[in-house]
């Protein structure tokens, strides 16, 4: 079964941003690796200039965040740990199981951009949403110079619009592409806008990748 997608967004608040990433990079994101069942773990810094400024997404196989080792990293985290994570500005996580991947096997590295957009539909519009992702709009983008990979996801678990698509782009240029602008104008694009509900749409540049 393809790996789900543990999806943190986090604002460091009072905490000074350099301290805040030596204890995510050095401490956080190693524990959880050490956990079986985490494999690629991605950190993000917003690239729109809206806020939360983090992004972490964290592949995960199914089952991984209920297993004893993860449950057991509250009990064994440091005084820092629980410093910081108690002072977050903002600490919102989301669980997502996988839909479909345009590159299933993709060994191209962390993207350097990833855009992540969200969204809800009524359920007599579902069926349109996923024939639009698979006959338009997952094509259209992928004929996008620099647009690498296409992942769609579920929620499963949190407080979230229900669909989310993770794309990654090889640079912030790609979103001044004529190809990417002819995707998002289409008049079967403008139907399932309409139709949606708690749209999102965040931009986010890699900062460090794990595993």
């Amino acid at each position: 079964m393809a790996d789900g997608l543990f999806f943190v967004y986090s604002e460091p608040g009072p905490v000074p941003e350099d301290e805040f990433n030596d204890w995510y990079d050095t401490e956080h994101v190693p524990a959880r690796l050490a956990v079986p069942g985490f494999s690629h773990v991605r950190r993000f810094r917003a690239a729109d200039g809206e806020v939360p400024s983090w992004l972490a997404t964290y592949d995960i196989a199914p089952g991984t965040l209920d297993s004893p080792g993860y449950l057991a990293l509250a009990g064994l985290a440091s005084a820092r740990e629980k410093s910081i994570m108690s002072s977050l500005a903002t600490l919102e996580r989301r669980v997502y199981e996988p839909l479909s991947d345009s590159s299933p096997g993709w060994l191209g590295g962390a993207p350097p951009v990833v855009l992540a957009v969200s969204l809800s539909v009524p359920p007599p519009a579902e069926a349109d949403l996923a024939a639009w992702y698979d006959d338009e709009h997952i094509p259209m983008l992928l004929a996008v110079p620099g647009w690498r990979r296409i992942r769609r996801y579920r929620l499963a678990a949190g407080t979230a619009p229900e669909y989310l698509a993770l794309h990654d782009v090889a640079s912030m240029a790609v979103f001044d592409d004529p190809a990417y602008r002819a995707a998002v104008s289409t008049p079967w694009r403008n139907r399932i806008m309409a139709a949606s509900t708690g749209v999102e749409r965040r931009v986010f540049a890699l900062h460090r990748a794990f595993g």
